[in-house]
This record gives C-alpha cells, sequence and structure tokens, in this order.
C-alpha cells in the first residue's frame, strides 16, 4: 500500500517495523475528535477562499458521512495508515475521490493530534467533574444521616479524639471540592486551539485561526506554532489532577477496607461491591475499595511516563510524543470509572451505628477533654497534660476506662476535678464541645453540610 506520504521514499518499511510505529490501535479513540476538526478546517478554507465553496461542501459531505460510520462502528482502520489521521484521510479520499486529499492544505498531523488531544480532553475533563460531584453528593447523602454518630478519630492509626461520623465523611468532600477546582482550572489551558500551527512555522495559506477556533469552542489559540505542535502541559496538568484525585480516593478506599473489617466493623460494603473467596464461604471482600486503591498506581504512571518523555525533547513535534496518548487516554477510563463505583459504594454501604458508638465508649480518645477541663480551670496545660497522663496510667492499671474511675480517682489526681467531670467526658459531650469553625462540634458539622450542598446546588 502506498503511504500518503512515501513520495520520497524509494522502498516500503517491514510490516512488523509499520506495526511497531503505528499508533491506530490506540489513538482511534480520537475519531470523533479528528472528524470535529476537519470538518472546522475545512470550514475555514472555504471561508478564506483557499478552498472553492462546491470542494468545501464536497468534504465536508463526505467528513459527514465518515462521521456516521464511526459511530456505526463501520470504519475499519488499518496499520498501513499508521493513525488515525491518514487512516480518516484515505477514508475520504475513497469516499469522495482526490478532492478529499485537500483537506490538509495549510496544517500538518502535528497541528492536528494536538488539536484532537485538546478537544478530547475538554470533553472528557467536563465528564470527570460530573463524576466528581455524584461522589461528592454520596458523602454529602451519608453525612447528613450521621451529624450525630460517633465514630474514634485517629493519628497513627491510633485512637487520638472521638469526632462526628459526617465530619469525618466530609473531609473527603472538601479534598474533592479541591479535586474539582483543579479540573476546572485546567480547562483555561486545555480550552486553547493548536490548529493552524502547522508542522511547526504556521502556513503560506491565508488561513483565519481564530474562525476554526470558534467554530471548536476554543477561547483562543496558541501564540506560538512552536508550542502548538509540542505542548503536553496540558496533559501533564490533567494527569496530575487525575492522580490527587485518585490518591484521595485510595484514601478513602484504605479506610473503607479497614473498617469493613472484622477488627472493625464500623460498615458492611454492598454485596454489589464486593466479592466472596473460592476457598473460604463466609468470605466478603471489599474488592472494589482494593481494586480502585489500586488503580491508583495506573494513573501515577501515566504522569510520570509522559513526564520523562517530555523532559528532554527539544522543539518541535518528536515521535516520542507519540507516546502521550495511552497514558492518557488510560487516566480517564481509570478516573472515570473509580468515580463511577465510589459513588455507588458511599450511597449503598451499611453504616454500623452501635458498632462505632461502642468504640467511642471503649478507649481513652476522651483524655484530652480532662486535660482542656483542668487548663480551663487554670492549671497550666503542660501540667494538666501529665495529670490526665497518669489518671489514664491509673485506668489502665485497673483495666478500665476514664468514665469507670471514681471521683475519689479524679480527686486523687487533682483537686480541680469536679462531680461534672463525668459529663464532660460523654463522648458526645466532647464532640458537641469542639465548635471552633471546622471543628467536629455538631452545630459546625450543620454549617458545612448547609455549605457543601449550596456548592452542588449552584452547578
Amino acid at each position: 500500500m502506498t503511504k500518503l506520504w512515501g513520495g520520497r521514499f524509494t522502498k516500503t518499511a517491514e510490516e512488523w517495523v509499520d506495526a511497531f510505529g503505528a499508533s491506530i490501535g490506540f489513538d482511534q479513540a480520537l475519531v470523533m475528535e479528528d472528524i470535529q476538526g476537519s470538518i472546522a478546517h475545512v470550514t475555514m478554507l472555504g471561508k478564506c477562499g483557499i478552498l472553492t465553496s462546491e470542494e468545501t461542501e464536497q468534504i465536508k459531505a463526505g467528513l459527514e458521512k465518515l462521521k456516521e460510520k464511526a459511530k456505526a462502528g463501520e470504519l475499519e482502520f488499518s496499520v498501513q495508515n499508521e493513525d488515525i489521521h491518514l487512516n480518516l484521510e484515505k477514508f475520504l479520499i475513497d469516499e469522495i475521490g482526490p478532492v478529499g486529499g485537500k483537506l490538509h492544505t495549510g496544517r500538518s498531523r502535528n497541528d492536528q493530534v494536538a488539536t484532537d488531544m485538546h478537544l478530547y480532553l475538554r470533553n472528557e475533563t467536563k465528564n470527570i467533574m460530573e463524576a466528581l460531584r455524584n461522589v461528592q453528593q454520596a458523602l454529602l447523602n451519608q453525612a447528613s444521616n450521621h451529624v450525630e454518630t460517633l465514630i474514634p478519630g485517629y493519628t497513627h492509626l491510633q485512637r487520638a479524639q472521638p469526632v462526628s461520623f459526617a465530619h469525618h465523611l466530609m473531609a473527603y468532600f472538601w479534598m474533592l471540592e479541591r479535586d474539582f477546582g483543579r479540573f476546572e482550572d485546567s480547562l483555561k489551558r486545555v480550552n486553547v486551539s493548536p490548529l493552524g500551527a502547522g508542522a511547526l512555522a504556521g502556513t503560506t495559506f491565508p488561513i483565519d485561526r481564530a474562525y476554526s477556533a470558534e467554530l471548536l469552542g476554543f477561547d483562543s489559540i496558541y501564540e506560538n506554532s512552536l508550542d502548538a505542535v509540542s505542548d503536553r502541559d496540558f496533559i501533564v496538568e490533567f494527569l496530575s489532577a487525575a492522580s490527587v484525585t485518585m490518591m484521595h480516593l485510595s484514601r478513602l478506599c484504605e479506610e473503607l477496607i479497614l473498617w469493613s473489617s472484622q477488627e472493625f466493623q464500623f460498615i458492611e460494603m454492598d454485596d454489589a461491591f464486593a466479592t466472596g473467596s473460592s476457598i473460604m464461604p463466609q468470605k466478603k471482600n471489599p474488592d472494589m475499595a482494593e481494586l480502585i486503591r489500586g488503580k491508583t498506581g495506573r494513573v501515577y504512571g501515566g504522569l510520570f511516563s509522559l513526564l520523562t518523555t517530555l523532559k528532554g525533547l527539544p522543539l518541535a513535534y518528536n515521535k516520542d510524543m507519540q507516546e502521550d496518548k495511552e497514558g492518557m487516554f488510560d487516566a480517564v477510563h481509570t478516573v472515570k470509572g473509580s468515580l463511577k463505583i465510589f459513588a455507588g459504594m458511599i450511597d449503598t454501604m451499611d453504616v454500623r451505628t452501635e458498632v462505632m458508638e461502642k468504640a467511642v465508649h471503649n478507649d481513652f480518645s476522651n483524655a484530652t477533654e480532662l486535660a482542656d477541663y483542668l487548663a480551663a480551670k487554670g492549671l497550666p496545660f503542660r501540667d494538666a497534660h501529665e495529670v490526665v497522663g497518669k489518671l489514664v496510667l491509673t485506668a489502665i492499671n485497673k483495666g478500665v476506662f476514664l468514665l469507670d474511675l471514681s471521683y475519689e480517682d479524679f480527686q486523687a489526681a487533682h483537686p480541680l476535678f469536679e462531680q461534672d467531670i463525668y459529663e464532660v467526658l460523654e463522648p458526645k459531650t466532647v464532640v458537641a464541645r469542639r465548635n471552633s469553625a471546622g471543628g467536629t462540634g455538631f452545630e459546625q458539622v450543620k454549617i458545612a453540610l448547609k455549605k457543601a450542598a449550596s456548592i452542588l446546588e449552584n452547578e
């Protein structure tokens, strides 16, 4: 098969060389974007008088036919035509004849592929932002039902202070809100048109780049043709935002996995998001949470791979940059799938409030309250800390918890303790009193839920 660019060559490559260099195996995912960009390009060529109106309409009609065939899955791509651009050009020429070859006037595959990826990421970034909102809504729904459900708060995976379960869940709402903002901000760099930059230096044809950008819904054009065809910052930025999002999901996955274990029993995953064992009939494994945790590494890999590819490249386009797509496609697929699964997991998980309630009563996570109590009565906090530490040791030696100590035990520890200490140590009192802005106090949690609801309602 004669290459569309083969005029300068006297012999053809072997099939295995063609296969190694071809990208059609993965960049066919850009078929609709490539057709969209081509329709805008040929419309601009017609407007500028570079093609006749008859040629313009003939090519546009051919591209519309290819679009319908693509939607129906009727296009059979060929490795010999290397990539999505040459495959579609060959299809177009077969469809409408030699006039199809005029489509490539005033552009190069270099600005063409960059345009395709900008269009693709613009669409998929918006899809991911919508999926983020769905997970945030699921978190908000669960949190709204558990404002006064208590759970041990941990540091170093050791029980630290009791917190509202709603407060714990909403920590992830706000993480995802920052993720949403990162994707939203990245669209400023995504929504820029490289079309018309040519191979690297622009073109001699009197094209109108601003017009083709307008047709494609871009906000602006690249100001430098070299930059336009070699920039992959927008993909790096997307992969970076995707990596942070997956990191946040992975952290919550780790907690869901712990909470659903026999040791914690704080939650039970819905059967739709768990699997059994092939040998142990009692098992219910939180596999979807584990899988999302594992898939996080795939997205990190895409980011590091692209950064490594780009770091040594001179201007402008280099064949290395063909490696920019698979990691991007995989990250989009992984993040969208993970977010869809996540929304379902959060929505359907069973929260075992009675187990959580028991947990916050059977630990020393209310110890800080004692230190604050003494400090509020005038004892320096550092001294109060030591008094409470000794009280904890007393309880440990007696095999009880702080609420089980006698009033005489408290008085022996320090005379500032009064009878109200038992009310102060109640876990719900401990949580309710932490009413500083952003704290776990129930009133603060309700304020946070209203703010979160307002964000989602105003989308």
